[in-house]
C-alpha cells in the first residue's frame, strides 16, 4: 500500500491511492503529502513524482460529475476573463478527485510577509485589477450555463449568514445565552443592513476574495477557492481582499486601493474614493466580516480547529470600527456588546 512518506505509518486515503494506481503514479519513490485545506470538507494532497511535475489533488467529500462540479464550471467562466486559475489536469468522479497544478505554498499572505512594502502596494493592485476584470467581463459572460449568474447575495443568504454568526459566534463560541426578545432585536438590526446590500446592482463576485487564496507563484498571482462564486454588490469581493481578516492594511492605503478600484470601474475620476462608495464598502464590511467571525466561531466550537482564533481580533476590531462609524448601527452595538465585549 502506498504511504504518506512523511508519515509512514499513516495510509493514504483509498480514493487517492485508486487514483494513483490508475494515472501511472503507484510508484514507492512518488511522494504525496497531504495540504493544509479550507474551511470545506475537501482535503488536498501534493504529487510529487519521482520524474515530472508535481500536481495536487483534491479529494471531494463524494463521487461528482466532472461537467456540473461547481469548480468545473466557474473555471471555465473564469478562464473567459481570463484571469489565472490553476489548470485542470485530471479527474476521477467516482472517487471524488479533481487533479489539478501545483501552485506551490505560497499564499499572497506568506508573500507580503517578506516582500517590501513597495511591492505590496503593486501586489494588491494587481489583486483589484483581477476583481476589476471579473465584474467587467461578468456583465458580457452572463449566461445560465454557468452557475454563479443563478444564485446572489440575496436577502436570504445574507441573512442566514448573520444568524450563522449570532448562532455559531455568539452563542456556541462565546458561550452566550440569547435571550428571544434580545435575539429578536439583533435579528431586527440586520434586517435593514441585508436589505440595503441585497438591494444593490449585482456583478459577478468570487466570493472569498482574500490573502490565502490568492497564490504566489512564478512571479505572478492565482486565484483559488473560486467554486462558491455568485453575484453581489461590487464592493464584496474588494471588501474580502482589503478588509482581510489576515492581514492589515493602514487607512492610508485603503483609501489609496478604493480610489484605484473606482477609476478602474470607470466610477469616479482621480482623487479620493467618493463618500457613498466609502459608505457602502463598510457596510459591506461589516457584514462581511460578522459572516467571518461566525465562521471562525462554527471552526473552533464545532469542527475543534483552533487555527482561526488568531484571526478573531482583528475582525473584531472592524466590525467595532463600522459600527461606531455609524450611527445607525448604536443599537446593533449596543445589543451584541451585551455578549462581545470587544464591540463595546
Amino acid at each position: 500500500m502506498t504511504t504518506l512518506k512523511s508519515t509512514p505509518d499513516v495510509p493514504l486515503p483509498g480514493p487517492i491511492t485508486a487514483y494513483l494506481a490508475r494515472t501511472g503514479h503507484a510508484d514507492p519513490r512518488t511522494l504525496v503529502l497531504p495540504l493544509s485545506g479550507d474551511a470545506s470538507d475537501r482535503r488536498y494532497f501534493r504529487v510529487m513524482p519521482r520524474d515530472g511535475e508535481t500536481f495536487v489533488l483534491a479529494l471531494n467529500a463524494a463521487p461528482f460529475t466532472f461537467d456540473t462540479l461547481p469548480f468545473v464550471n466557474v473555471a471555465r467562466l473564469l478562464a473567459q476573463v481570463p484571469v489565472p486559475i490553476p489548470a485542470i489536469l485530471g479527474h476521477a468522479d467516482d472517487l471524488g478527485i479533481l487533479a489539478q497544478q501545483d501552485l506551490g505554498d505560497v499564499t499572497l499572505q506568506a508573500h507580503l510577509g517578506s516582500a517590501e512594502p513597495a511591492e505590496h502596494t503593486a501586489l494588491y493592485r494587481q489583486a483589484i485589477d483581477f476583481i476589476a476584470a471579473i465584474q467587467r467581463r461578468g456583465r458580457e459572460l452572463a449566461s445560465g450555463q454557468y452557475l454563479p449568474y443563478g444564485i446572489a447575495f440575496d436577502v436570504a443568504k445574507l441573512t442566514w449568514e448573520m444568524d450563522f454568526f449570532v448562532k455559531h459566534f455568539v452563542a456556541a463560541y462565546r458561550g452566550a445565552t440569547i435571550a428571544d426578545d434580545a435575539r429578536a432585536a439583533i435579528s431586527a438590526e440586520f434586517a435593514g443592513l441585508i436589505a440595503e446590500l441585497a438591494a444593490e446592482p449585482r456583478v459577478l463576485c468570487h466570493r472569498d476574495y482574500h490573502s490565502r487564496n490568492l497564490m504566489w507563484n512564478a512571479g505572478q498571482l492565482f486565484i483559488i477557492d473560486f467554486q462558491d462564486a455568485r453575484m453581489g454588490p461590487d464592493t464584496y469581493d474588494l471588501v474580502s481582499l482589503l478588509r482581510d481578516s489576515y492581514m492589515d492594511i493602514s487607512d492610508d492605503a485603503l483609501e489609496d486601493y478604493l480610489a484605484y478600484f473606482q477609476a478602474l470601474a470607470g466610477t469616479s475620476s482621480a482623487g479620493p474614493a467618493s463618500v457613498e462608495f466609502r459608505r457602502r464598502f463598510d457596510l459591506m464590511a461589516l457584514q462581511r466580516n460578522l459572516k467571518a467571525l461566525g465562521t471562525f466561531g462554527y471552526m473552533t466550537a464545532v469542527r475543534r480547529n483552533p487555527v482561526y482564533i488568531q484571526y478573531i481580533p482583528r475582525t473584531l476590531r472592524y466590525a467595532r470600527n463600522n459600527l461606531l462609524k455609524y450611527p445607525r448601527f448604536a443599537r446593533l452595538r449596543e445589543l451584541l456588546a451585551e455578549h462581545v465585549e470587544e464591540l463595546r
